[in-house]
């Protein structure tokens, strides 16, 4: 929902002054109460912790049950150390981890140790689970040692199979799916895991012999982390450039690089207004080679998505676009070297989005048009390193329909690596979606980041961008820059960004929520973590104000303060927001039609809101939160209820319903807005899975169930089979719901390497 400060940022009223002496007063308070408070070192260089990885040819099967006799010969890696609760002192519980390898694959074999292996937490066996609630092992492959990119592969005590790209400024994208196996154990000692990934499923140098990793493991009961390389409270696990090394890694073997994925999707589709079943048989093909270790070519014919899932629903009261991220596979290929420095102002904690994307490149835009999916004929993409830089090329065609033309697309893009953790970059695009229409944008980026800011080891980085769309009809004002300055740390954030977005910038295949408009943010937060105060393990205090002014007339569009006074987290797991508040201004220019039949007039709106929030430890067999915001809204009021409740039998059973409900009173009509939604999943084993998701919304007043199954045969062949339903309310009862379109959808693919 919306939310709005006032019209200038120096003249508060009163209660908002009061809110702000308040924080400070709590943030003095807390720094004199909590002087024992962890301070990280500021000064001096950590050495790189290295390791050799030790080469067999001992044949490895992967089981779970470290019983080869390599892994009792081989040396491991080394302790493990605590990066939370107790920095910097030795793990609760030891970890042994053995690193081998032979031409083919890398082999990860962990002993987790556990003092009480009856209390180990693995509660879901599904593809790509959250690890929040779960004891879990994260494993950092950095195969450029380039500091910016790296694969993420993780998996739970019930052997879920978690895998992902990492880029960007600690960006970690699940969609992506690599090859790979893990089997884990669970023993009167603690549990095993042992995990094969195939130098087929990885991109590297062939001469390079030293590979950035990093390993991690969650004792979620504790709310431990444990982290071979730089477990300081300022870096993240996802921070590619604080992993250590490892080495021996020459001579490795990708074949002849080639991956051969056929597949074939079927698909039944009954409609209810007309009676008629339309059958679709398509087959397909995936292709993926290396034309060198470090150089992959992506290609594709007559594409199917039938193995994505279904976006979860949203009502937008809001005047901006919504943003719904990419789950297709073949886009998600080395997605991160398509990242751009405008891809969304910062945020930090708590703080709110700004409505204020900007994203040269949104892949979505292509195969997607008004919600109908259009064919891919053909598409191919090339991505990798050239030295030291980054490049990416990707070419689409599709198909013809009965609303759109097939269309071409291009995008092209590069990175060239500064530094440690620096790039500068360009990005060209060249195609619109839209019937008749082209569009060009051109763009170029610019990121310098460290991890050692001023001497000290702390994270500072500055990023910042130009950006200039071509369309038909339009002429000037087509431009978007910026730029931003964020030093995220560990007891102190804050934040600096500045936009501008042209009326006329309109990026063909990218993503911009509002035009014509100049952005001002600024944010700080203060994060003590105490010294046994009521078992708090963190505290967050942040204040933060963000303006938008118009470019044709240089008044104020919309401003926001945020101020969060009381953010705990303890120690249990459990956390309270206590008011939390928000204030401002928002100023239409034309009538906002904010629900069917409400249409709010131009003018300016002023606003004051609070929120409060309540969370239990995700561990627990039944959880939750529940969120309560009241306050002005508009011309009047609205009241906001957001539930969520989840309940797991684990591994195989997890059941979560959620509320998200805003009910306004303004004197131009009364409305509710409400979304419904309920997940039952269940896993029969990390391979075999079933998920269904329900959803509602009175707005639209339909109701839609997709039942997914996905069966993993063997890494890299699978089968997906998915059931969507829809149904309609009648208007004339709110129990009653009539059918629409019932569609079965099938999908297999077999991947073939050579």
């Amino acid at each position: 929902m919306i939310v709005f400060c006032s019209e200038s940022q120096y003249s508060f009223r009163p209660r908002i002054i009061s809110l702000v002496l308040a924080c400070l007063w709590v943030c003095l308070f807390h720094t004199r109460l909590f002087a024992a408070t962890y301070e990280s070192p500021t000064n001096g260089e950590t050495k790189v912790r290295t390791v050799a990885v030790t080469e067999t040819t001992e044949k490895i099967t992967i089981d779970g049950v470290l019983d080869e006799a390599i892994w009792n010969e081989a040396p491991n890696i080394g302790e493990l150390i605590q990066r939370q609760p107790d920095t910097g002192q030795a793990p609760s519980e030891k970890t042994e981890v053995i690193l081998l390898r032979d031409s083919d694959k890398l082999y990860i074999g962990v002993m987790a140790y556990d003092s009480e292996p009856d209390k180990i937490l693995g509660t879901n066996m599904a593809r790509d689970i959250e690890l929040r609630s779960e004891d879990s092992l994260e494993i950092l492959l950095d195969t450029f040692r380039d500091q910016r990119n790296a694969y993420y592969f993780a998996t739970t005590p019930a052997g879920a199979f978690v895998d992902g790209l990492v880029y960007g400024t600690n960006l970690l994208n699940l969609d992506w799916d690599a090859i790979w196996d893990v089997q884990t154990k669970r023993t009167e000692l603690g549990w095993t895991a042992e995990i094969a990934i195939p130098f087929k499923s990885l991109s590297f140098r062939a001469d390079q012999d030293v590979w950035g990793f990093n390993i991690g493991r969650k004792i979620y009961r504790k709310l431990e982390e444990d982290f071979w390389s730089s477990a300081r409270l300022e870096t993240e696990f996802l921070q590619v450039s604080e992993a250590g090394e490892i080495s021996n890694m020459r001579g490795l073997n990708q074949g002849i690089g080639l991956d051969v994925r056929p597949f074939v999707a079927s698909s039944w589709l009954h409609s209810k207004a007309t009676g008629d079943d339309d059958f679709d048989f398509e087959p397909g093909l995936d292709i993926f080679y290396n034309i060198t270790p470090s150089l992959k070519l992506t290609g594709t014919i007559n594409t199917d998505f039938g193995e994505t899932e279904v976006d979860a629903r949203q009502i937008n009261l809001t005047r901006f676009s919504l943003f719904f991220p990419e789950k297709r596979s073949f886009f998600l290929e080395d997605v991160g070297v398509f990242n751009f420095a405008s891809a969304g102002p910062e945020t930090f904690l708590g703080s709110p989005g700004s409505s204020a994307d900007v994203f040269p490149f949104f892949s979505r835009r292509i195969g997607l048009l008004d919600g109908q999916e259009v064919p891919i004929d053909v598409g191919a993409k090339l991505t990798g390193k050239l030295g030291s830089t980054d490049i990416g090329f990707l070419g689409v065609r599709t198909g013809d329909t009965s609303f759109v033309e097939g269309k071409n697309f291009f995008v092209g893009r590069f990175k060239q690596n500064l530094f440690e953790q620096s790039y500068v970059g360009g990005i060209f695009t060249d195609g619109d979606p839209a019937s008749g229409q082209s569009s060009k944008t051109y763009g170029a980026d610019v990121s310098l980041a460290s991890s050692n800011f001023l001497g000290n080891q702390r994270n500072f980085i500055f990023n910042a961008y130009g950006l200039k769309s071509e369309n038909d009809g339009a002429s000037g004002d087509d431009l978007s820059y910026g730029f931003s300055a964020h030093y995220p740390n560990e007891i102190w954030e804050g934040l600096v960004v500045y936009r501008e977005i042209q009326k006329n910038f309109d990026p063909g295949v990218g993503f911009v929520q509002r035009n014509n408009v100049r952005m001002y943010r600024v944010g700080g937060g203060y994060n003590p973590r105490p010294r046994d105060f009521l078992n708090i393990e963190k505290m967050l205090h942040d204040v933060s104000y963000t303006r938008f002014e118009r470019l044709d007339n240089g008044l104020l569009e919309s401003s926001e303060l945020n101020i969060s006074v009381i953010d705990w987290h303890f120690r249990s797991g459990d956390g309270l927001h206590v008011v939390d508040y928000f204030s401002g201004v928002e100023q239409l220019f034309e009538p906002f039609e904010i629900s069917p039949g409400v249409v709010l007039p131009v003018g300016k709106y002023e606003t004051d809101r609070y929120n409060v929030l309540f969370f239990t430890a995700s561990k627990r067999r039944l959880s939750g939160f529940v969120s309560v915001s009241w306050g002005d809204f508009w011309t009047g009021s609205a009241n906001e209820v957001r539930a969520k409740i989840t309940y797991k039998i684990p591994p195989w059973f997890t059941f979560t319903t959620d509320v998200d409900q805003t009910s306004a009173k303004l004197p131009e009509g009364n409305f509710t807005a409400r979304i419904l939604s309920s997940t039952l999943d269940f896993a029969v084993s990390p391979r075999l899975t079933f998920s269904n998701l329900i959803q509602y919304d009175n707005r639209s007043r339909k109701m839609g169930w997709q039942s997914r199954m996905r069966w993993t045969l063997n890494p890299g062949s699978e089968l997906f089979v998915s059931f969507v339903q829809g149904w309609i309310r009648d208007p004339s009862s709110s129990l009653r719901f009539i059918a629409q379109d019932t569609k079965l959808a099938t999908k297999f693919q077999y991947t073939f390497r050579f």
